[in-house]
């Protein structure tokens, strides 16, 4: 991981580019986030920076958390994260990551909770085939069918798909791409979509694909002298 900040889901809206093509983009609301810990090879056998994000009133923190904040000298924060940055070992205490540590052209995976769906059915959860709607089907056209044999192995695997809950998990969208950054109000636009309602919170980290340049194909050429001779023959 090199950079990350923590952020707020705005919303969605669209730009313009200088093609005029429309870009549908989602707007984060990155930072200003406040180094609360750091944490060194020396101690923990690790460098990494425990960030915080969001105002919080102190009477809403436990005491374990306004001992912690109050040990590193800033105020309540309502969100902490750890991350494992490039340059943790030059931050220090007290230093403030705003959305500048992005710039546009930059992949990143952002990570929130996703929105809840309540309780769904397998077609809507799993997407899962119904039965056919005629020729004596019954009145199970969207339920979830066989659940497997009753002699061997007389019971259920685990995973087995069904309905229940959805929604409200943690979900990382990958290799998206940074299309504008505003420092001076701390908002970034990245392309597409992304995980959670808005005022969500999540966390945008830069991306852990191998982003390379595809290249034409070269023709291939014979090593083989005897193959060469006979096809210029």
């Amino acid at each position: 991981m090199k950079k990350a900040i923590i952020g707020k889901k705005v919303g969605m809206t669209q730009i313009f580019d200088e093609a005029g093509k429309a870009i549908p983009v989602t707007v984060i609301e990155a930072g200003p986030c406040v180094v609360v810990q750091k944490k060194t090879d020396e101690k923990e056998g690790y460098t990494s920076v425990q960030l915080g994000f969001g105002e919080v009133e102190e009477k809403k923190l436990s005491k374990p958390e306004n001992g912690h904040l109050k040990k590193a000298g800033v105020g309540p924060k309502k969100y902490l994260k750890e991350f494992k940055l490039d340059g943790a070992a030059e931050m220090n205490v007290g230093d403030e990551l705003k959305a500048d540590v992005f710039a546009v052209g930059d992949k990143v995976d952002i990570t929130g909770i996703s929105r809840g769906k309540g309780y769904a059915g397998v077609i809507k959860r799993w997407n899962a085939q119904r039965t056919p709607t005629s020729h004596g089907g019954g009145p199970v056209h969207r339920h979830a069918g066989s659940m497997g044999s009753s002699t061997d192995p007389s019971r259920i695997f685990p995973g087995k798909i069904g309905a229940g809950h959805m929604g409200v998990e943690q979900v990382t969208v990958q290799n998206l791409e940074i299309v504008k950054v505003d420092p001076e109000l701390n908002l970034i636009a990245v392309r597409g979509a992304i995980p959670g309602a808005n005022k969500g919170i999540v966390y945008v980290k830069s991306t852990v694909k191998k982003n390379r340049i595809k290249h034409a194909a070269t023709p291939h050429v014979s090593t083989n002298p005897q193959k060469r001779s006979a096809r210029n023959a």
